[in-house]
């Protein structure tokens, strides 16, 4: 099965002022994003606010990145839901567009606490679209599924023919690398947690990472893995330093979800506000994110449009 090399991104979903999804932006979105070198997206997903639309939206935007996608810039859909129904009808829409490779994190609710739980959730989407990739999306701070993934790995070696790894958003490096290390490296693991990136490629032989900040500082992070595959590991850590500094800032401003969706409208971007219940940032708050930004020198470290 093909293994990702490089950063693949979390994309945002764009959104009019009457918050219905807005497609036209994905053509600029797309090309700033091949331009920056980054060979994909993982489309709604957390930053895409994906349990925040529904089986139709999903489609809609579904199709619309396809028509960008090529053999160096992959299309991963997120599938996941609350209703495995949903997820399973979503896959196979994924398979027929011809994406990539579908995902799916654990739901938030029901939430999940067993691995046999999460193995018959992840097999009957996986089954869905057995003709691509699945890669199982591991962020328990967001729906709790603190399950142990070397454990799971085990559980679907053999079971889930598509089963292609997992896009592991977590701060258990150690856990991270015995999955990796399991049968000899058979299932990929993608990195997910950017400020930790260098840490991963020093621990585990990291091939590939979806990465939500690689929207804006997708520059910088391929700095991390061209400069830690050119042994130069003062710069590596320099690039590194700068991802975390851009970090700090959006913590301020309501994460990556809100404050990296704004940073997009500040880089020239427009994708709209987001949806209810996230707080969107005032015009105050926007000018002083800005600020912030400017300190760091940010609008001449981050992608080109």
């Amino acid at each position: 099965m093909e293994k990702i090399k490089g950063l693949i991104v979390a994309p945002f979903t764009a959104f009019g002022k009457d918050l219905e999804i807005n497609l036209s932006p994905i053509s600029d979105y797309a090309k700033m994003l091949k331009k920056n070198g980054l060979k994909g997206v993982f489309i709604n997903g957390s930053s895409g606010e994906g349990y925040m639309l529904n089986v139709d939206e999903r489609k809609k935007l579904a199709e619309e990145w396809m028509k960008f996608a090529d053999e160096d810039f992959k299309v991963i859909v997120h599938v996941g839901s609350t209703t495995l129904k949903d997820a399973v009808e979503l896959a196979k829409h994924a398979q027929e567009i011809k994406a990539f490779g579908t995902g799916a994190m654990a739901p938030p609710f029901p939430k999940i606490g067993r691995i046999q739980e999460l193995f018959d959730y992840c097999k009957a989407i996986a089954d869905a679209a057995p003709e691509i990739p699945f890669y199982y999306y591991h962020i328990p701070v967001f729906n709790g599924a603190y399950l142990p993934m070397l454990d799971f790995l085990k559980k679907v070696n053999g079971e889930i023919p598509n089963f292609a790894g997992i896009k592991y958003t977590y701060e258990n490096l150690y856990e991270f690398n015995q999955c990796s290390l399991y049968e000899n490296g058979k299932f990929q693991m993608l990195h997910g947690q950017d400020e930790t990136l260098l840490a991963g490629l020093a621990l585990s032989d990291v091939k590939g990472g979806i990465s939500g900040t690689a929207n804006y500082t997708g520059k910088g992070l391929i700095e991390v893995l061209n400069y830690w595959e050119n042994k130069d590991l003062n710069q590596a850590r320099a690039a590194q330093n700068y991802n975390q500094a851009v970090i700090n800032v959006i913590v301020k401003y309501g994460g990556n979800i809100v404050g990296g969706k704004r940073i997009m409208k500040l880089m020239g971007l427009d994708l709209g506000k987001n949806r209810i219940p996230f707080k969107n940032l005032t015009d105050a708050e926007e000018s002083q994110l800005k600020k912030d930004l400017e300190e760091i020198d940010f609008f001449n470290h981050c992608n080109e449009l």
